[in-house]
């Protein structure tokens, strides 16, 4: 049997890597022998699927920030299409992803209405006021929606989708992150050094826009601790000399990685991190955070004031729990002062850290019981 499966960027290659993982466990305890195709990274691959064309290099969030890779997801998307037209697979799995998976998706459902589709975790159309008409096109498309937010899944029931809560697969993840005191053993992190991990992209666009406030602020903290180091595990190899140039531009005491992101979280102090997946990471290791997230001027001006689009939060972990766990700051909020005041009160005042951990752990509540990959792989299996 063979699964075509299409996501884009970091986060959707680790999400479908995990899901990757778990189909072919699922398969081989029923004695299904499975062929997983892909548009993903290269997590997906290492994972067992063959890749048709990496997409976590080519992804951008925003109106001006997409000009540069509209060219670039047009060549795959026409690469997938064609793939589709010569190998019919038995199933489609949509993770995310949501222009390039609803042309790929409407293609099939035109094409070859025979063949199911599973939309798995799909766009946070849930989250912004414009949503009907995305939310249409979305349940229309798809045979099956499986989704990892209780809220998510609410919003879709209530339009009546086909829809099932499998929980958030980070639930699952997160068991192989390392103990602290091992991860910081591992990175030889002194016990009186204040550690805290930068995570500034995972798109190149968040290194115009999202990095440099980001330094600006560890900059600041790093005058202001005496004992401090920065971690910077890298989303991408590409970003390495970028981000070697900004810390040397900004004078940070920090150590760039690649591979040891696992470690790097485990062992933080505090992260000051771009609003993402990344986000739920930290929460569920009860690491301390501060959020921020900018886009193009011109992008937030539009969407904001033009298409008069709206969301309570932007970070995922306040997003579970629809209240302000931790701090974010968003586009003009996004500034040096707000960052450092956030971070020092979160390492100085014991009070809010400790109401910190309380929050975690009522996000942590909501977000499902663990198998939730072998619970999503499950529910793909059974369609076949």
């Amino acid at each position: 049997m063979r699964i075509f499966i299409s996501t884009g960027d970091v986060s959707g290659d680790l999400q479908g890597s995990l899901l990757v993982a778990a189909l072919l466990r699922q398969a081989s305890e029923v004695g299904l022998s499975l062929d997983i195709v892909a548009l993903g990274g290269d997590k997906m691959q290492k994972a067992g699927a063959t890749l048709l064309g990496n997409t976590a290099t080519i992804s951008s969030f925003g109106l001006l920030e997409a000009l540069p890779y509209i060219l670039p997801t047009l060549k795959i998307q026409r690469q997938a299409i064609n793939y589709l037209k010569k190998n019919p697979p038995d199933l489609v799995v949509l993770i995310d992803y949501m222009g390039p998976n609803l042309v790929i998706g409407n293609y099939v459902r035109r094409n070859l209405p025979h063949i199911k589709i599973v939309y798995y975790i799909a766009p946070q159309v849930w989250v912004s006021s414009l949503t009907a008409k995305d939310t249409k096109q979305i349940i229309d498309v798809c045979d099956k929606l499986l989704a990892i937010f209780p809220a998510e899944a609410k919003h879709f029931q209530k339009r009546a989708a086909n829809v099932t809560w499998v929980g958030h697969p980070l639930i699952d993840r997160v068991k192989e992150f390392p103990p602290r005191e091992t991860a910081r053993a591992n990175l030889q992190i002194a016990d009186d050094v204040t550690s805290i991990a930068l995570l500034p992209a995972s798109r190149p666009q968040e290194l115009k826009y999202v990095l440099p406030v980001m330094f600006q602020a560890a900059q600041t903290l790093q005058e202001k601790l005496e004992q401090v180091h920065f971690w910077i595990p890298l989303s991408l190899d590409i970003y390495k000399d970028r981000i070697e140039k900004a810390v040397q531009k900004y004078g940070l005491k920090a150590t760039i990685v690649l591979g040891q992101q696992k470690e790097v979280l485990a062992a933080a102090d505090l992260a000051i991190t771009k609003s993402g997946t990344v986000n739920l990471e930290l929460g569920l290791l009860k690491v301390p955070q501060v959020v921020l997230y900018r886009l193009n001027p011109f992008t937030y001006w539009v969407g904001t004031k033009i298409l008069k689009v709206t969301f309570d939060y932007a970070s995922p972990v306040n997003l579970v729990a629809m209240a302000e766990i931790v701090p974010e700051f968003i586009q003009a909020r996004a500034t040096k002062e707000n960052l450092t005041q956030a971070a020092m009160e979160l390492l100085r005042n014991p009070k809010r850290k400790q109401q910190l951990q309380v929050d975690y752990q009522k996000m942590r509540a909501l977000l499902g019981e663990e198998g939730v990959c072998k619970r999503a792989a499950k529910e793909i299996l059974e369609l076949l």
